[in-house]
């Protein structure tokens, strides 16, 4: 009795041993095995292109598992929680609010692509034919914002602040708004497609991601497309502290291959943009 008693000691400290062990950067923050990546991921199109990055990083030794998200807040808190060893959904300005808000330690390891930011609408077929009062639906994300107003200030329909840092605007700071339009910021991201489906408001600031995923082409279907050269690079996240991992690396090094690119091009026409290195 006492021996086993003692077995079941032994293995219980060992258990704790492990589990409070630090890890060294080619650790998984997961807990994952060694070859294994666990990246979490919006459904499109980022999901589709780990997909395609799959195959690849086999043939080097990693398996890729692929955790789909329909939000915008989960990813990053299970990257928190140790539950991924990366993620692959947001870009450099959100990464940095959810950053200052809620105290992650992450790394921007690689920019792959940019979804340009459209706005969509069942009424109207052009930003100008948009009436005096209209309502334009945003989403709750700050990062989207100023992405907003740089479509309608491009347009010609609102001016900005002159002291304003464009990348920093929000809609406080419209100093001319002839047409009266009116901003409602306050939706989910997720729900802005149900809200342009039911033909909610005049129209919808919707970011690609979720218009491709329901199978619209932002070039063809928006009636106002952010410019290409958009900041709003979409990125692969890690802890801090994982930054240098061997695998992480590894599936950066694949995402910015010319396989890869080529197969974004072809695939969405347009609709999502691969960046440069």
């Amino acid at each position: 009795m006492k021996k086993w008693i003692a077995a079941i000691l032994i293995t219980s400290l060992a258990a704790v041993l492990v589990a409070c062990g630090g890890g060294s950067s080619d650790e998984k923050s997961s807990g994952s095995k060694d070859n294994e990546l666990v990246v979490g991921a919006s459904n499109t199109p980022h999901a589709q292109i780990l997909e395609q990055a799959k195959p690849i990083l086999k043939k080097e030794g990693i398996d890729l598992k692929i955790v789909k998200y329909s939000d915008y807040v989960m990813p990053n808190k299970a990257l928190d929680e140790g539950e991924l060893d990366a993620n692959y959904f947001q870009h450099k300005p959100y990464l940095e609010l959810e950053e200052k808000e809620k105290g992650y330690d992450f790394a921007d390891v690689g920019a792959i692509h940019i979804e340009p930011l459209g706005i969509y609408s069942k009424k109207v077929k052009d930003l100008e034919d948009l009436k005096d009062g209209a309502t334009i639906l945003v989403s709750n994300s700050q990062s989207d914002w100023p992405r907003v107003l740089g479509i309608f200030e491009d347009a010609g329909l609102i001016t900005l602040k002159d002291d304003v840092k464009k990348e920093e605007a929000t809609f406080d700071d419209i100093q001319d708004n002839p047409k009266n339009l009116k901003f409602k910021y306050d939706l989910d991201p997720a729900y802005l497609m149900t809200a342009y489906n039911n033909e909610e408001g005049d129209a919808v600031a919707i970011n690609s991601n979720f218009v491709v995923d329901q199978g619209l082409n932002p070039t063809k279907d928006a009636i106002a497309l952010e410019s290409k050269d958009s900041p709003y690079a979409n990125i692969v996240v890690t802890q801090e502290k994982n930054k240098d991992n061997k695998n992480v690396k590894k599936l950066v090094e694949v995402l910015h291959s010319k396989e890869i690119q080529d197969w974004i091009l072809e695939e969405w026409d347009g609709a999502v943009v691969p960046v440069d290195k």
